[in-house]
């Protein structure tokens, strides 16, 4: 099912469950007479802004949505029912409260508001329902509607800041926790958190993919990851400060440049993702480094998770091989080679190019004339 941008996650999420109601007595179809959406992402999808985070690390949410063909029915603790009720629910949607310490009190809440037994409710994949429509659900949701690409530009840019911010202020010899925390601050203070925050630098930052702060001197070179969520959207980019002399530091990050434009290129409406993966894939040998994208993550589909999904060039068997790119998808690829080197920000695919979200317009930036990327910020006052 190709998703219209233009429509609501709720309306959208109601097309999903029509689609899967199937005809009397059509065993071929299975037969789903609503959906409950139970994880954090899925839910803030379907409703914006219905469940800040409480336990940010949490699988399954305190708030939960079911959702029939003319339903939708808000869950949660009495715990959170006060809040939720005064601060977050929207018009015309009912809310149903349960005890906390229910194990089960959400499930049979679920199934009492859609008015069917369990085996006819789908999911985001709990185990409770009949049917695991996780695959079918992140496929309605990739292509962004127009609040959605709004919100998600906003918080783009507040989250580039947050990061430019803080390495600007870097003075060497400074620990990387105190660059970490001057990220997580600016963060939080436009409401959003971070799920994946990571700043390396000098010797640490060559040897591991994921250096992650540990208190240690940051002298020469810093680089800072950031995944940002916000209302249950994500955004990740990566900065680089050094001082002295950065001509080996930039020589190695055009490797990653390049072969991020040449993702960037191959991704546009309706290839096939298994494509784009061949062009990663091309591109990493293109460059000598042949195999090098098997040594990371190499990102994707960025959005209601730090990934929608993620595939390699090599799983030519996954369901996501096939699946083609929609306008308005949200992507953040990461491609890197050993020695500290990645490139990766957000983008929003269009018609007529990809679109850079991740972008403060304070940051110096490479000459290319069509996607031009972030340069090593000098730090020639230190």
């Amino acid at each position: 099912m190709v998703p219209v941008s233009d429509e609501s996650p709720l309306s959208r999420a109601r097309t999903l469950v029509t689609a899967h109601r199937g005809a009397d007595g059509d065993s071929n179809r299975a037969q789903v007479a609503g959906i409950v959406l139970t994880r954090p992402g899925p839910v803030s999808w379907v409703i914006p802004g219905i469940n800040p985070p409480i336990d940010r690390t949490a699988a399954i949410d305190t708030v939960w949505v079911a959702i029939g063909p003319d339903s939708c029915t808000v869950i949660t603790t009495e715990v959170e029912q006060r809040r939720v009720s005064e601060e977050l629910l929207p018009a015309g949607v009912e809310l149903v409260a349960v005890p906390w310490w229910d194990g089960q009190a959400m499930v049979s809440a679920a199934q009492q508001a859609l008015g069917v037994s369990l085996e006819h409710i789908g999911s985001d994949g709990h185990p409770a329902f009949g049917h695991d429509l996780d695959h079918e659900l992140t496929v309605t949701r990739l292509a962004l509607n127009s609040d959605e690409r709004v919100r998600l530009c906003t918080l783009g840019r507040l989250a580039t800041l947050a990061v430019e911010d803080a390495l600007r202020s870097w003075q060497p010899g400074e620990a990387d926790t105190e660059i970490a925390a001057r990220i997580a601050q600016g963060v939080e203070r436009f409401g959003g958190d971070a799920p994946v925050l990571l700043v390396g630098a000098d010797d640490r930052l060559r040897r591991y993919r994921h250096p992650v702060a540990v208190g240690a001197p940051a002298r020469e070179c810093v680089m800072a990851v950031l995944v940002a969520r916000s209302r249950g959207l994500h955004v990740a980019l990566t900065r680089y400060t050094a001082c002295g002399d950065t001509a080996e530091l930039e020589a190695g990050l055009d490797v990653t440049r390049s072969i991020h434009r040449d993702v960037l290129n191959a991704g546009r409406p309706d290839v096939t993702y298994g494509s784009v993966l061949e062009t990663l894939a091309n591109s990493y040998a293109a460059h000598g480094h042949a195999g090098a994208w098997s040594e990371h993550y190499q990102g994707g589909p960025i959005g209601y998770a730090q990934r929608e999904f993620e595939i390699s060039p090599a799983q030519q068997t996954s369901p996501w091989w096939d699946q083609l790119v929609h306008e308005n998808t949200a992507v953040a690829w990461n491609p890197s080679v050993a020695g500290g080197l990645k490139d990766e920000d957000t983008y929003l695919i269009s018609a007529d190019g990809v679109h850079l979200v991740t972008d403060s317009a304070q940051w110096p930036m490479d000459s290319d004339p069509l996607l031009p990327r972030p340069l090593v910020l000098r730090r020639d006052d230190v």
